[in-house]
């Protein structure tokens, strides 16, 4: 946990806008006293086409999360494979310190299967919209209220913690939803509510209305699983826990079915800086965790994503170096919003390019030894831009020593 501070818009590891804490920006906002972390990176995130997981990589991976301090993890559904089912049964006996879960879908063999494993909870998903029960699964809807209902008694019998989980929760009518619900939980059981964005067509003022609506009849703890189809993932889940969501399912790199789901990353560094909501999480470890699920799920992170990309801290713009060499070793949050050492990322790289200045001759001077005429500075700049742009790249130490000696060797 970080500590709490008089400006938590500003402290030794960020410094975002103070505006985000104006009491006019805050009035309405209700968030939970507590916000958890459930993990669906080896369920959900492994839906994400051409990801396979194999057991040991889904061990290493959770492992890695529980390092980073999640507090539940996803592991999987014990029907798809014997393999997805031996990597739960080996994840439940390490005992890593977050709870682990199964998903299941709404059958009672599968809720039986996942007690079977040892985890302390199941997800059971059903689907509620009335387009996707009748065209998707060709079912009538008094159908899909009977299996949620035998499902999720069957899980109470079998002492699981119970998440019901509804498919295109937000394309569903939301008299039907909430009817689904009552009767779920007085026949049934649940012990949270997850409200499910499955298509990721919700929008951030919907999430929170939705949000709202729900908690209004639901007494249980509600969670929240939105995805990213529009790009909102993120900002769904941020506007759901201020109108009271305690539970986030995301994904490491929003990884998912489709688009994805809301990547965890961002997610929880939203909420701390701008929102003075800690997850708990230990957040550096975020690199560690990214770059390990992205190799075993055979992708690159993105160059420019927040906190984890490989260039998220790196410059070649001139004016930004200047900033940096003025003032990052005693002022780094004035250069970059997050000290990059707090979300375990490597130190800044100030590269050399097009877009490059005098400072970052300096920069590299020092750092390769080399000495620079005052008056021959211009005339490396402008050779360094012409040769970047002639590579279309930017340019190796070697590239720019050879520069270096060749200008200020002249006659």
């Amino acid at each position: 946990m970080t500590k709490k501070t008089a400006t938590p818009w500003q402290t030794e590891n960020w410094h975002v806008s103070s505006w985000n804490y104006l009491p006019e920006v805050t009035q309405g906002f209700n968030p939970p006293k507590k916000v958890r972390i459930h993990d669906v990176t080896l369920r959900d995130g492994e839906q994400q086409a051409g990801i396979i997981y194999t057991k040991d990589d889904k061990i290493r991976i959770a492992e890695k999360l529980a390092e980073a301090g999640v507090h539940r993890i996803e592991t999987g559904m014990p029907a798809v494979s014997p393999m997805d089912e031996a990597a739960i049964r080996e994840i439940v006996k390490r005992n890593l310190g977050p709870e682990i879960f199964c998903f299941s879908r709404c059958i009672v063999d599968d809720v039986k299967r996942a007690a079977d494993c040892g985890v302390k909870g199941v997800v059971i998903e059903i689907p509620v919209s009335g387009h996707m029960v009748k065209q998707a699964y060709k079912w009538t809807l008094d159908k899909a209220v009977e299996l949620s209902i035998k499902a999720t008694a069957a899980a109470k019998e079998c002492g699981l913690y119970t998440v019901f989980f509804t498919i295109d929760g937000t394309r569903a009518e939301m008299d039907f939803l909430l009817t689904l619900v009552d009767r779920v939980a007085t026949e049934g059981h649940m012990d949270a509510f997850t409200l499910v964005d499955t298509f990721g067509v919700l929008h951030p003022q919907a999430a929170s209305y939705f949000t709202k609506k729900v908690k209004e009849r639901v007494k249980t703890p509600v969670e929240v699983h939105f995805h990213s189809d529009f790009g909102l993932g993120i900002a769904n889940t941020i506007m759901a826990v201020l109108s009271g969501a305690e539970v986030i399912h995301s994904t490491v790199g929003g990884i998912g079915e489709r688009c994805g789901n809301a990547p965890m990353e961002e997610t929880v560094m939203a909420l701390l800086t701008m929102y003075d909501i800690d997850c708990g999480l230990k957040y550096d470890k975020l690199n560690e965790l990214s770059q390990l699920v992205m190799e075993l799920s055979g992708l690159e992170v993105p160059p420019q994503r927040p906190f984890v990309g490989e260039k998220a801290f790196t410059v070649e713009s001139g004016i930004v170096t200047g900033w940096y060499r003025n003032a990052y070793k005693d002022y780094p949050t004035t250069v970059f919003p997050v000290r990059p050492e707090f979300v375990g990322h490597a130190v800044p790289q100030i590269v050399m390019g097009k877009k490059s200045g005098l400072d970052n001759i300096m920069v590299w001077a020092d750092r390769l030894g080399l000495e620079v005429n005052e008056e021959k500075k211009m005339e490396i700049l402008t050779q360094i831009k012409r040769t970047s742009h002639d590579l279309k790249r930017t340019l190796t130490e070697k590239e720019f020593a050879e520069i270096v000696q060749k200008v200020q060797g002249r006659k």
